[in-house]
């Protein structure tokens, strides 16, 4: 059954779509992510399976919208700050695995004779993992926040850039290796200057981007604002996105997912990330499942009886040496073992640059389509497997005998600290009778916390597993132990049998589970003041044993109400109301 000539786009929309939410949600409801339903979806209606048979070149634009949206989605989420925040792990490992993974699929791809082109644009393709995938997972498990997540979410922007800058320099050195060129260097021209002008192309792209947008955008979001039309913002980020990465594929020869990257990046530089961000997720969600599918369509099912063992090698390297590749850096750049797992099990799959990267190769004639297909086999397989990743992952955290940094002697004084902030320390400083407050969780929260207790007096010791958050510490002659505070070793270092109390400002709220119940199993007497996410965090910590446990809303509103009506008249009505 084919589509009906005269409605080829509405008919593969309306197939695509309404298989992939069937595809979708029956995954989801066996525990796979929804992705995998999308490229069975895709197979479903994909020439190579019998049945309907959706339009190959209507599902190609719609797949480069598709792309077009998730670049753009990309560039509007990359943060040179949160990269820079993890820099020291995110930066030497993920290129270091790149490289690992790129030899291991090259390797692979020169054994069947490929040539060194299709070795190098299969190794790149089996090197990068999803950024979709990761953050569906960790959001999952409520890890997008934790330090284990902001590591594994850099370690991928790291991944994206370098598959950017491959990109960008396929095209110009096809016909240096083998394939058609695409940017093709004519007679006399030579490899460095076909690169330095593809580079130039694009500097001269982003240069303009960059002048006219930090004062084009924020003045059409102003009039957007004054407008107050949801449709209007919506069609904005649309006709934004779609028509420069068209206007910098026409103008400057840069591809259309470079171009949508890099209008992102000038939309999160001119801070209107946040502005858009409802009008972004909503398009990229559709045109990323529309993507997603015209990618399955590409997929031939007979790979998988005509070369298995082919298809269990790639699968292989994705989740087993891509991964172990991914355990070793992190364990060898001294962070705790969960860190290191976390990373592992975020990295063993592989997802949409993939694919854009074996499209293009494919398209530049550097890959063979077996290898399009043996990338799309090695994706599915991964994407299903990784929530396995995850929970083996969870499963070696707590299996895990002892902390990462057992021994690790701490500074005993206290550094003068910043100017205070409003939060009430009040139960911390009054009872108790032990010496020092014991501080677990040093992010934005627990800044705050340890600023009153300097202030007021109240010696503390930090528990944190961010090595650059640790070692800044322990420069000001702050007591900190580094390791992961869900280890019960670890929280022997910190001397509980002294502690007069415990703050876990940590946002994660299963670590903060495991870490009250820690506590409470050590010593059942102590005061434990948790930072709860939701109402059933504070039944939680409730029913488990007592401890106070402090919603953010509700500390805000009374802090709010304090500096109005005055401290005493807050504090009784917010006791009333408890």
């Amino acid at each position: 059954m084919a589509i009906p000539h005269e409605l080829p786009l509405i008919g593969t929309m309306a197939m695509g779509l309404g298989l992939a939410f069937v595809g979708g949600l029956i995954a989801v409801r066996l525990g796979f992510p929804s992705l995998a339903g999308y490229l069975l979806a895709g197979i479903v209606v994909g020439p190579f399976t019998p049945g309907f048979v959706a339009d190959a070149d209507v599902a190609s634009e719609l797949a480069e919208i598709g792309v077009i949206l998730l670049m753009f989605g990309v560039g509007t989420h990359f943060s040179v700050r949160d990269l820079w925040a993890v820099r020291r792990i995110a930066l030497p490992g993920a290129i270091v695995q790149i490289v690992v993974a790129t030899i291991l699929g090259a390797g692979a791809a020169m054994h069947w004779g490929w040539s060194p082109g299709a070795g190098l644009v299969f190794g790149l393709a089996l090197s990068v993992a999803s950024t979709v995938v990761l953050l569906r997972a960790l959001q999952e498990r409520g890890l997008v926040d934790s330090v284990n997540g902001r590591i594994a979410v850099g370690w991928l922007v790291v991944e994206d850039l370098v598959m950017v800058l491959a990109l960008i320099l396929l095209p110009a050195l096809a016909g240096f290796l083998g394939g058609s060129p695409g940017g093709a260097p004519g007679i006399g021209d030579s490899l460095g200057m076909t690169i330095l002008l593809t580079f130039a192309k694009i500097g001269a792209f982003f240069a303009l981007m960059y002048v006219v947008g930090l004062r084009l955008f924020p003045w059409l979001s102003a009039q957007l604002t004054r407008a107050g039309s949801a449709e209007l913002a919506t069609l904005f980020v649309t006709a934004m996105a779609i028509s420069l990465a068209f206007g910098a594929a026409v103008g400057f020869g840069v591809s259309f997912a470079l171009g949508a990257f890099l209008a992102g990046v000038v939309v999160n530089e001119a801070e209107l990330s946040h502005r858009f961000s409802n009008q972004i997720q909503v398009l990229e969600h559709v045109f990323a499942v529309l993507f997603f599918v015209s990618v399955g369509m590409l997929f031939d099912p007979s790979i998988l009886v005509e070369e298995p063992l082919r298809v269990l090698l790639v699968t292989a390297i994705i989740m087993v040496g891509k991964s172990l590749a991914a355990f070793g850096l992190v364990v060898l750049l001294r962070y705790p073992l969960n860190a290191a797992a976390t990373v592992s099990a975020s990295l063993a799959q592989i997802g949409e640059f993939s694919f854009i990267l074996a499209s293009l190769g494919v398209g530049l004639g550097l890959l063979p389509e077996e290898g399009r297909d043996l990338i799309l086999a090695g994706a599915i397989l991964s994407i299903t497997l990784n929530p396995a990743a995850f929970r083996l992952a969870e499963r070696l955290i707590l299996r895990r005998p002892s902390s990462d940094d057992a021994g690790v002697g701490v500074a005993e004084t206290i550094a003068p600290m910043a100017a205070p902030v409003i939060v009430d320390a009040e139960s911390l400083t009054g009872e108790g009778e032990g010496e020092h407050v014991v501080l677990v969780g040093y992010g934005r929260v627990g800044r705050i916390v340890g600023r009153d207790l300097a202030i007021a007096g109240v010696p503390f010791c930090v528990v944190e597993n961010n090595r650059d958050v640790v070692e800044r510490l322990r420069k000001r002659g702050m007591r900190v132990v580094f390791g992961d505070a869900t280890v019960a070793d670890l929280l022997a270092q910190v001397d509980l049998a002294q502690a007069r109390a415990v703050v876990i400002a940590i946002p994660n709220a299963d670590e903060a589970r495991r870490v009250f119940k820690l506590v409470r199993g050590a010593r059942p007497d102590l005061p434990v003041v948790v930072r709860a996410n939701d109402r059933d965090d504070v039944e939680f910590f409730r029913g488990e044993g007592g401890g106070q446990a402090l919603l953010a809303e509700d500390a805000l509103g009374h802090a709010l109400s304090r500096a109005v009506v005055g401290d005493n008249a807050a504090r009784a009505a917010g006791e009333s109301r408890s």
